[in-house]
């Protein structure tokens, strides 16, 4: 549901590109693998794209699990892997590029929001992998820190939908909200059976990082609206550079989704990334010098413009090669779109060791620990 119209916009990026005639000449040759949502797959996918197509980088993933079940693999064969959605933090790789917001760029503003707005008593309620587990670690932080009460706390396995026990125990506690890290096929069923048990968004709304326009147009209008999602990017943020992305994506032969969602304009947004870091290193150092480890060398500070990325200015953290952006939060509309409640008012850095200070920090070359030692690839 995420991922294949997350391709389209990397296929429609390239065709784009080479149209014009390539980056600085060169066009652009996609090797594509239907990884089906199976950790397996991924890895031996990403070892073929290394090891047989020599790729100089490899974009996709949605699941933090995915991105844990690739990671080591990128990393021994020193490859360079863009991951283009949300994730917990508490990471330090030096073969990644994530453009997606961490904790602290989404729940962060998120959570106070929701208790200021709708009341202090929250049920969270997540899919059961290490994302939504981290997430929901941070929530809490948020939570106490303004003032809120976690009231229920439940997880529910990826692509299962049972979630009639958990509404039950919903029902006893009487929340205020829900936060959901519910993320997929199980979050079509969560909203399904939300509707189901009685719940709705005047009373018991929902609040998500993850429940994007793509979901609710499959679900249909009515399980989208009035509930809150938080994310950088949505298909309704009106800019000249949002506007010409939608109509260019969705009349090409790539834009089948119908809608643009956050995960498209995230794998964009890695695209154009990719973009300016080939064009650095051609310039500065020719063709031959095309290699993975120089393409996040010279993608430190890289910046995109409000002209350039549909979500507004955003440039990677030279050192932990993370996106600055601007967090944002928005309620559905009963035509699926979204309406914008707050924005921030400027960049916000990625901060992926936030809860953990005593971990050290993320450098350009590992996690440097408080004693000076410098791990690699640190989890």
């Amino acid at each position: 549901m995420i991922e294949k119209p997350s391709r389209d916009v990397g296929l429609f990026w390239i065709d784009s590109i080479n149209k014009g005639g390539g980056i600085a000449g060169i066009l652009i040759e996609p090797i594509v693998i239907d990884a089906m949502s199976d950790m397996r797959t991924y890895r031996q996918g990403v070892l073929d794209m290394m090891l047989k197509e020599n790729v100089l980088a490899i974009f996709g993933g949605y699941t933090s699990a995915s991105r844990r079940a690739v990671m080591p693999l990128v990393t021994l064969n020193g490859g360079l892997f863009y991951y283009p959605t949300c994730y917990e933090g508490r990471e330090c790789w030096q073969h990644i590029i994530c453009t997606g917001p961490i904790a602290n760029q989404h729940s962060f503003d998120l959570i106070p929001y929701m208790v200021e707005n709708y009341g202090p008593r929250a049920y969270f309620i997540g899919s059961n992998y290490v994302w939504p587990k981290e997430s929901n670690r941070n929530a809490r932080r948020w939570l106490k820190d303004a003032g809120g009460e976690l009231v229920g706390e439940a997880y529910m396995p990826l692509g299962l939908d049972h979630f009639d026990p958990i509404f039950r125990d919903v029902k006893r506690q009487h929340p205020d909200w829900i936060f959901s890290t519910v993320i997929g096929d199980s979050d079509v069923y969560l909203r399904q059976q939300y509707i189901k048990a009685g719940f709705t968004p005047d009373k018991l709304p929902t609040a998500s990082l993850t429940t994007s326009e793509m979901e609710v147009k499959m679900m249909g209008f009515e399980y989208g609206e009035g509930h809150i999602l938080s994310a950088p990017y949505f298909q309704s943020l009106s800019n000249p550079a949002n506007e010409r992305f939608v109509e260019k994506f969705l009349d090409s032969p790539y834009g089948e989704s119908g809608v643009t969602h956050y995960n498209m304009e995230e794998t964009y947004l890695a695209f154009l990334y990719f973009q300016k870091a080939v064009e650095r290193i051609v310039m500065a150092e020719g063709p031959p010098a095309l290699t993975p480890a120089n393409v996040r060398r010279y993608s430190a500070d890289l910046k995109l413009t409000a002209d350039e990325s549909p979500e507004g200015a955003v440039h990677l953290d030279a050192n932990n090669f993370n996106s600055w952006l601007t967090p944002k939060i928005g309620r559905f509309t009963g035509k699926g779109q979204i309406e914008v409640l707050f924005e921030q008012k400027h960049k916000i850095p990625p901060l992926p060791y936030l809860l953990y200070p005593n971990r050290g920090r993320c450098e350009e070359d590992g996690l440097h620990l408080p004693g000076g030692k410098v791990v690699k690839a640190a989890s």
